[in-house]
């Protein structure tokens, strides 16, 4: 995810039958990152042990971890916990029952990059309305997915995530979005979870995108902890976070991190 300030112009580098075969290996481990940290998301596990475990796994598999050293990131996963919306820096902090665990992770594979996120609980939801909360998250992230179509426009990826979570009570993040992908792991155009349907840029085939919904339980309002980096709801309640890279093939839309 990227700040929307960071963006200068609403392009994009349309990719080739051939780039879309190395983003696919870079996204599906990517993908395997998740499955492979899904069972070590438990009660007294540090996000620390969560990071070397996706690094060694990284790097194991002929990658190279994107985040460490992005702009002086110092780590492979962004671990985001409860209020916290993205960003999040691992450490000692351990995980307890009943946290919602937003998990970002980005791999570069013969020089392209597949990114991909997710949102775990640790044991049982605290709340009905925060298990709700991590399903319309990623359910809104499918809207945005299936608005990905030859001859839409960017508007209506934006709109599909706005329009359903918004129904559904909560709120959209708006100071963070998502983000074209491809050889850099932030290239144009920026792909915000809210907007008009009908607006942007024309989707075309070729075309690949982080689709990244960053969801709270109140309102959208984030601020940035001292550290610089990590983002959490201004509120105080709880976030999650979903992301797919997708490519627009000629067959539709076509979910890259996958396992």
């Amino acid at each position: 995810m990227e700040k929307t300030s960071n963006f200068r112009r609403p392009q994009a580098e349309l990719k080739t039958k051939s780039d879309l075969g190395l983003m696919r290996r870079a996204g599906q481990l990517a993908a395997q990152v998740l499955t492979e940290l899904k069972p070590h998301v438990q009660a007294g596990v540090t996000t620390k042990e969560l990071d070397r475990i996706a690094e060694k796994f990284i790097r194991k598999n002929g990658g190279v971890p994107t985040f460490i050293g992005y702009r002086g990131y110092p780590a492979t996963l962004c671990v985001s916990i409860n209020e916290e919306v993205v960003h999040g820096i691992p450490g000692g902090r351990k995980l307890e029952q009943g946290n919602l665990v937003s998990i970002d992770v980005a791999a570069t594979v013969d020089g392209f990059v597949g990114d991909t996120a997710t949102t775990y609980v640790v044991g049982d939801y605290p709340s009905a309305k925060a298990k709700r909360l991590v399903e319309v998250t990623k359910a809104s992230l499918l809207k945005a997915i299936d608005a990905m179509r030859p001859g839409n426009r960017l508007g209506d990826v934006s709109f599909a995530v706005q329009e359903f979570v918004e129904k559904n009570g909560f709120g959209v993040v708006r100071d963070f979005v998502g983000h074209g992908i491809g050889r850099k792991m932030h290239e144009e155009p920026p792909v915000p979870n809210y907007g008009q349907p009908g607006t942007g840029i024309k989707l075309e085939t070729g075309l690949v995108l982080a689709i990244e919904p960053m969801v709270t339980e109140g309102h959208w309002q984030v601020k940035v902890l001292s550290d610089g980096w990590t983002v959490v709801t201004a509120d105080g309640l709880l976030a999650s976070h979903e992301e797919h890279t997708v490519a627009l093939t000629e067959n539709g839309p076509e979910i890259l991190t996958t396992v």
